[in-house]
């Protein structure tokens, strides 16, 4: 998977680089630095998206073809799809996208724990209050609203773990 990501990573900056070519447009070296960082972590995000999506759907699949909890099905499957992505997220933004610089460092359990608590303000409290919104008074369909509130909650997550779950301290 590693390699993969690192593969794909290589195309998407050569593909950044040309179309800022080609479009005349100039980045301080912090800019691209914080650019790239926000596309890394992007790249993570559409892996635990669609990580996350697979167990919701599971789940949601698994409860209604045994009647089980027909009018919060929806919520259950996201609340365990939140536990196991967030697993997923935390590796790959740990390896990927976060890495301490050199002379700094990070605890990975404390880390952990404020991914939990960053993903749980997004991932749970968030996504359930837009789900609930979109579902209940929308009509918006079970499955496409956790697609939908990604638009907020992918912004909202990446500042969240930059700026408070891997921030790093002197060594």
């Amino acid at each position: 998977m590693e390699k993969l990501l690192r593969r794909i990573w290589h195309l998407v900056v050569r593909l950044m680089e040309w179309v800022f070519r080609l479009l005349h447009i100039r980045l301080s070296e912090g800019q691209w630095e914080a650019l790239k960082q926000f596309v890394k972590f992007g790249m993570i995000g559409v892996t635990n998206t669609a990580v996350s999506y697979c167990i919701y759907l599971a789940v949601l699949l698994f409860l209604q073809s045994r009647n089980l909890f027909p009018d919060t099905d929806y919520l259950i499957g996201n609340v365990l799809s939140f536990l196991l992505s967030v697993l997923w997220s935390f590796y790959w933004n740990r390896r990927f996208v976060f890495r301490p610089e050199e002379g700094r460092t990070l605890s990975w359990p404390q880390a952990l724990l404020k991914t939990y608590i960053s993903y749980a303000f997004t991932g749970l409290v968030l996504n359930n209050i837009l789900s609930v919104v979109l579902v209940g008074f929308f009509g918006v369909s079970k499955l496409i609203a956790p697609i939908l509130n990604l638009l907020i909650s992918v912004p909202v997550n990446f500042l969240l773990n930059k700026f408070w779950a891997f921030r790093t301290k002197e060594s």
